[in-house]
This record gives C-alpha cells, structure tokens and sequence, in this order.
C-alpha cells in the first residue's frame, strides 16, 4: 500500500515538473514573440522616416529647381523687355535713314550747281534770281536734314579717320601733316552718332623728293655717328 501511494506521488510530481516546464516554454516563447513584434515595430518605424526624410529631399529639390527656372526665365524676360525698348527706340531714331540718304544727292547735286557760278561775273537779274531760289532751296534741304540729326561731316584739314573718310586720292603737300584731308569731293554725313554716308576725301602725303631727301640725311646722321664711334674706341 505505501508503495502504491509512493508512485502516486512520483507520478504526480512529474506530471507538476512537466507542467512546469511546458508553462516555462509558453512563457518563453510569448517573451521572443514580443520582442519581435518589438523589433518589427521599430522597423517599420525606421523604414516610415527613411521614406518621410527622402521624399522631403526630393520636394527640396523640385522646390530649388523650380526657384531657379522662375529667375532664368524673369532675366530672359528682362532681356527681352530691354532689348524690345532699344529697338523701339532705334526705330524712332534710325527709322528714315532710307529717306535721308535720298535727300543727299539733290543736296550734292545743288552744292555742284553753286560751285561752278563764278561769284565775280555780271549775271543778269534772272539768273540771279536763279541762284537766290537755289541758295533758299539748299537752306530748306539742310534744315529737314538737321530736324532729323543728319548733320553734315566737317572733313577740310582734319586727321583722316577711316570711320568717317573714304580716301579717294593723296595729294602731295608739304605745308600740312601727313593724312590730313586737304581735299573733299563729297560731303559725307552722320545721323545722330551713325555715319549715314562716308565723306570721300583726298589725303596729304610728303613730296617724293622730300622723302628721300630725308632718306639721304638720315643715313647721313648715321654714318656721321658710327664714324665719331670709331674714333672713339681708337
């Protein structure tokens, strides 16, 4: 009989450490279920901001390129509404060049007119006459061009300038300096500061004896000068 209740509780003891360990198991296994989820959570979480912080990355930099799309295109607006405004007023300036440049040759042809009448000839009543209307005519013609900014180009006994001169000719003269205009033969004209026509003109240059004249003096001076040199070192 007491063997029989010493195998009952053997029996009941087991049954108690079986129990016990398979609680200890549960228990354990819930402890690494939750830290999973724990885990998983702050995954999830960590992806969550990781995709936040690239997409206000990337809203950062539309935001940026945006910006500097709106500045590129305000300054070719800017350029434009600049570049509108001269052209506006070239063509309020410049816009009967055309025009001017057709009113020069009456006006040259009038200038040839009163050149070849010799002021000191007896004309008779008409013909000076004549001359007054052509004279009066000339003044109308140099005051339209005036009211439009032609103006004519002064070009007797100034420096040759190839921006405003044609040279058509040199004329050895010894009185001025070499490349002045001695000579016009036909006026030429500006409309405010472009040049509307060149003047054709004819240049100075030294007579060309005188340039060997002082040719031969130069080499003079310097022969003259090696043999002081010469004389010298002896």
């Amino acid at each position: 009989m007491e063997k029989d209740k010493e195998k009952i509780e053997e029996e009941i003891n087991e049954n108690h450490e079986s129990q016990t360990v398979d609680d200890s198991k549960e228990d354990n296994e819930d402890n690494i279920e939750e830290i999973h989820s724990e885990n998983n959570e702050e995954d999830t979480e960590s992806v969550e901001e990781d995709t936040k912080e690239t997409e206000e990355d990337t809203l950062r930099e539309e935001i940026k390129t945006l910006k500097e799309q709106k500045i590129r295109v305000l300054a070719e607006m800017e350029n434009l509404r600049k570049r509108f405004e001269r052209e506006k007023v070239d063509s309020i300036k410049y816009g009967s060049v055309n025009f001017a440049r057709d009113i020069l040759s009456p006006v040259d042809n009038l200038d040839r007119a009163l050149s070849v009448i010799n002021e000191e000839e007896e004309h008779s009543q008409s013909i000076k006459n004549l001359i007054e209307g052509l004279l009066m005519v000339k003044k109308e013609l140099t005051t339209a061009l005036e009211k439009n900014s032609v103006t004519k180009i002064d070009s007797l006994n100034k420096k040759f300038d190839p921006n405003l001169h044609q040279a058509m000719m040199e004329i050895e003269n010894n009185d001025v300096e070499e490349g002045t205009v001695v000579q016009e033969v036909q006026s030429g004209y500006t409309m405010h500061d472009r040049l509307l026509r060149a003047a054709m003109v004819g240049v100075s240059k030294k007579p060309a004896a005188k340039t060997e004249e002082s040719k031969v003096e130069k080499d003079n001076d310097i022969e003259e000068n090696e043999s002081e040199e010469n004389l010298q070192d002896e």
